[in-house]
């Protein structure tokens, strides 16, 4: 059966979801998106997605043409007409369709788009025996360029990095930023354990701000686990007792080495299974 995709005001059959090839979104990159996970037929953690979009849109000085009560309808009534019980969302704001050249002024009648479907996650053999990940010579843009926390449409930079994984045999690769310091994989955050402390970098790391991260460090900071936001180097992740990764596809997953080390013991710790008992309790209404 055809999806229905949620397009700028009403839901249409997916052949019928088209955008202008003039749109800036498709030039350029020139956009802004969101990934949300459904779980038993409820959205996760909708407001706190919605609430990051617009304040991307904001910062590209893009200004999307609905109310965030709004598109959270928009989210909620995509979802229902697709029967999606457990699943994803992909949630696309475009610049719209223009002249060529890179003037936003000659834009107009940005697009909104919203699709529901399910989802392919990593296989479960990944989140018993954990992840090998390698660091890639790709590295996050620089923030004096463009903000992390923007989660804009151009993932080219990040795309660049995962080729480097695949070509490695590997599912994720961690990046560097411009200091040579840890910012994050290509889809997932990283999380560090040693001495019981959980630790991952810090905002001015280069991250995106990731909601599943963001969603860790609270559940791991009820559970009485110590947390530290801060300047990660390489060292820090070869000497750790544990690693996992987090991400919205990924949820909470395990790392067990990193560019052919073995983290702690090589399997995933205790304190990861843990974390990632508690995310899913927590992410499925527990």
């Amino acid at each position: 059966m055809s999806l229905q995709v949620f397009l700028n005001d009403r839901l249409v059959p997916q052949e019928q979801a088209m955008v202008s090839v003039f749109d800036h979104g498709l030039l350029y990159g020139d956009g802004v998106f969101e990934g949300i996970r459904v779980y038993s037929k409820k959205v996760f953690l909708l407001a706190e997605h919605v609430e990051r979009l617009y304040e991307s849109a904001h910062a590209i000085r893009l200004v999307i043409p609905m109310t965030p009560t709004r598109m959270a309808e928009a989210v909620e009534q995509t979802v229902a007409a697709n029967n999606i019980v457990d699943g994803y969302v992909r949630l696309v704001i475009t610049r719209g369709a223009g002249a060529l050249g890179l003037d936003i002024r000659k834009t107009s009648h940005p697009q909104i788009i919203v699709i529901a479907d399910t989802i392919s996650l990593y296989p479960e053999k990944y989140y018993e025996e954990g992840l090998g990940i390698i660091t890639a010579s790709t590295i996050r843009n620089h923030p004096g360029a463009l903000s992390p926390r923007i989660k804009s449409l151009n993932y080219l930079n990040n795309i660049l990095a995962k080729i480097e994984g695949t070509d490695a045999d590997c599912q994720e690769a961690l990046m560097l930023n411009h200091k040579g310091d840890i910012a994050e994989c290509t889809g997932d955050n990283i999380f560090l354990i040693k001495k019981g402390v959980l630790r991952t970098p810090s905002n001015d790391s280069g991250i995106l701000e990731g909601i599943t991260r963001n969603c860790v460090l609270k559940l791991a900071k009820e559970a009485g686990i110590p947390t530290e936001e801060v300047t990660l180097q390489r060292h820090d992740v070869y000497t750790a007792d544990e690693c996992f990764l987090t991400g919205t596809a990924a949820e909470v997953i395990p790392v067990v080495s990193v560019d052919g080390r073995a983290i702690g013991t090589g399997a995933p710790g205790p304190i990861t299974r843990d974390l990632r008992a508690r995310f899913q309790k927590f992410a499925r209404g527990g």
